[in-house]
């Protein structure tokens, strides 16, 4: 298996759904099209050029309940793929004219969480030269430079051209003085990489960050101008603002070499490759969409104005879709091939209730399965963030043992699946509620009642006792969820 960290173009379809498949159980449709989908995008960067834009991402439509893994597995590409990725709900927009957001700050949104991204790829890529910089900082402020042996130069100096013995003199002290500055500073550098000075307090010079709170003071939806109040009236005060603080050592490596890695890293190169990052691999996950389907008006909400408010936020959402320029603070950004994935549990209505121009920009659709009793228990057991496994880590960090027997395991996905079919569907975050009202009491206990050392067993008798009268009273329903 390639190191999905450095070669995800390397991946093939079924590669990808691996991965996939050590966070997300079951779903195997929605996982083989979120493959192809991302894959593809390598296949068009080698296209041919006259085909390469040619080339539109297969956008995707996820249709099922709460709680089936729509989102994790959205998320879970993204993060297999390093592409800026943004969650947004549809029925959190509104149509141009109305007061509320505009589609168009999904992608100003997605825009910085791509320069965040781009920035901090490349301040680790001048981390280490950052350090060898604060600290040579560093040195400066416990060894000062000496600048007595510079003002020196040319005393005794004769008329006649060349060397008097005075000036020999200067010359050899200058350079002892300079020799023994020098292997002082050595032996600091040694004792810096050791940490011997790491307690040692100094008075250090930073950047003031006052001026961080200046974009806070904008007025609602400024930020959808394009306008970045920071950059225009940051340096109305004659540039960055300087203050002196007293820290230790330890500390000041770490401040100093923030302050050298900003300096080394070209921002204007950053913005460049986060504009075609986003352009070229950003991924925004429209969830709800079905909230915005026609079919989903009622009498109560204002019948046909409702549904023309909804048509309205689609219609918004087309441009977008379809590919258009929008307008950042960073620059503009072509859409064209940005992945959408929409999702959506259509209770309500149905894809075909979208405006048929919509529904013709997401062509894959994928139905998504519930979840079943055996899906709990592998979920609860098989991925590499799963909940029990999640349970074991915070009770380590107390030094307590908690085991959970394959039984107790079993007992809850079985409680779980019941508390869903009989209350409310809510999917696999149904396990959340019923893992946390199963430990609470023992989480309230350690450190004072269960002392560290202690180990402690979850079977399915302990699982019972807990769950089982929770789990069979629809009037205590509410208290898991």
């Amino acid at each position: 298996m390639p190191d999905v960290t450095q070669h995800v173009e390397d991946l093939t379809p079924r590669q990808i759904v691996d991965e996939l498949d050590k966070y997300i159980i079951g779903q195997e449709d929605a996982k083989k099209n979120v493959a192809i989908a991302l894959r593809n995008r390598w296949r068009r960067q080698n296209a041919p050029k006259d085909m390469r834009d040619e080339i539109v991402p297969n956008n995707i439509i996820m249709i099922g309940p709460t709680g089936v893994g729509k989102t994790e597995i959205a998320r879970r590409l993204a993060r297999l793929a390093r592409a800026p990725f943004i969650k947004v709900e549809a029925s959190k927009f509104t149509e141009v004219g109305y007061v509320g957001r505009d589609v168009d700050s999904m992608i100003r949104d997605l825009t910085d969480i791509a320069v965040n991204m781009v920035e901090k790829e490349h301040r680790e890529e001048v981390q280490d030269r950052a350090r060898e910089l604060a600290e040579e900082r560093i040195l400066d402020i416990l060894i000062p430079p000496d600048d007595d042996t510079q003002s020196r130069a040319g005393d005794g100096a004769s008329d006649e051209p060349g060397f008097t013995v005075s000036d020999t003199d200067d010359a050899e002290a200058e350079g002892e003085q300079t020799s023994l500055r020098a292997r002082t500073r050595e032996k600091f550098r040694d004792k810096l990489e050791r940490g011997d000075l790491d307690d040692r307090e100094i008075e250090i010079e930073v950047t003031s960050d006052s001026q961080s709170m200046m974009q806070m003071f904008g007025p609602m939806g400024m930020e959808e101008m394009g306008v970045n109040l920071e950059e225009l009236f940051g340096n109305l005060g004659g540039g960055q603002k300087r203050k002196t603080r007293r820290v230790t050592v330890e500390e000041a490596r770490e401040i100093l070499t923030q302050e050298e890695a900003q300096k080394l890293i070209d921002m204007d190169q950053v913005k460049e490759d986060a504009l075609e990052r986003v352009q070229q691999a950003g991924i925004v996950f429209v969830d709800e969409i079905d909230k915005v389907a026609s079919g989903t008006r009622t009498r109560d909400e204002g019948g046909q104005g409702a549904g023309v408010s909804r048509q309205g936020v689609q219609r918004d959402l087309l441009p977008i879709v379809e590919g258009s320029t929008v307008t950042t603070k960073h620059g503009m950004v072509e859409t064209d091939h940005i992945l959408f994935v929409a999702s959506g549990a259509f209770h309500a209505s149905k894809p075909s209730d979208l405006i048929p121009e919509l529904q013709g920009r997401f062509p894959i659709r994928v139905e998504l399965n519930n979840l079943d009793e055996d899906d709990f228990y592998e979920i609860l057991t098989k991925p590499k963030n799963a909940l029990v496994k999640q349970y074991r880590a915070l009770f380590r960090s107390e030094d307590v043992t908690i085991e959970f027997e394959k039984e107790g395991v079993s007992e809850l996905a079985r409680i779980a699946a019941e508390v869903n079919a009989d209350v409310e569907n809510i999917g696999a975050r149904r396990l959340h509620t019923v893992l946390t009202t199963l430990l609470e009491d023992l989480l309230f206990d350690v450190p004072e009642e269960i002392p560290p050392g202690s180990k402690i067993t979850i079977d399915a008798d302990m699982v019972r006792d807990r769950l089982s009268s929770i789990a069979s009273s629809r009037d205590l329903s509410q208290y898991i969820l």
